[in-house]
């Protein structure tokens, strides 16, 4: 298995970076700034466990599980959270692949999923985290090609469910007592996915939300 690939991801007013040891210091001021808005969110809190964060998910990068990234938002030159594509499978072939499927078997992702998405407060109710999405949308159907996306959320997490749900993604269904909660309570969770096939209309939605249609 190949690691994913370290790559920046640039739009118009976000950029995506390699989650690195580097900009520790940077998301624990991101962290900071309004707990209050991490409900049903898990978001390391202080120097170590922040560390411990960062150093986790390199790990799984190493891995080829995931790969993480630094958001930076580019209207104030900082970095205002974290997000990443998780759960990366590999479907190993040869195999008796439908007319039109796409994708390099074995070498890129065939499937994953996009989480552990936060942001600090000031950026939150932004276009930071729908460009982010685009971002990586783009990069995973696109590039990796990938068959499927998944995204899922808190199922009491009414705004982050709004926010995928805008992105044009279907509801697979909920999973009860699937993890425990941020709140350290069991969490029911909402699963979405967005297909390949499914892809070029989300993109236009997308590009349209984000107000970036005749540039495209």
């Amino acid at each position: 298995m190949l690691m994913p690939a370290f790559v920046t991801l640039s739009g118009r007013s976000v950029r995506l970076e390699p989650l690195s040891l580097a900009v520790v210091d940077d998301l624990v001021a991101a962290a900071s700034e309004d707990r209050s808005t991490y409900a049903f969110t898990r978001v390391p809190a202080g120097r170590e466990e922040m560390t411990s964060y960062v150093e986790a998910a390199l790990a799984e990068q190493a891995d080829g599980r995931t790969l993480p990234f630094a958001i930076r938002w580019l209207h104030t030159d900082r970095i205002v959270g974290a997000t990443r594509l998780m759960h990366l499978e590999y479907w190993q072939g040869p195999l008796p692949w439908p007319p039109g499927t796409r994708g390099v078997v074995g070498e890129v992702p065939s499937v994953a999923d996009i989480g552990y998405t936060w942001l600090a407060a000031s950026a939150q109710g932004t276009s930071v985290n729908r460009e982010s999405k685009f971002l990586m949308l783009s990069h995973a159907f696109e590039t990796w090609q990938v068959h499927r996306i998944t995204l899922k959320a808190d199922v009491r997490n009414q705004r982050s469910r709004a926010a995928i749900e805008a992105l044009g993604a279907h509801l697979d269904g909920v999973r009860r007592a699937e993890s425990r909660g941020a709140d350290d309570t069991v969490r029911d969770t909402a699963y979405y996915s967005i297909l390949s096939s499914e892809w070029p209309g989300v993109r236009e939605r997308m590009l349209g939300r984000l107000g970036l249609l005749e540039a495209a």
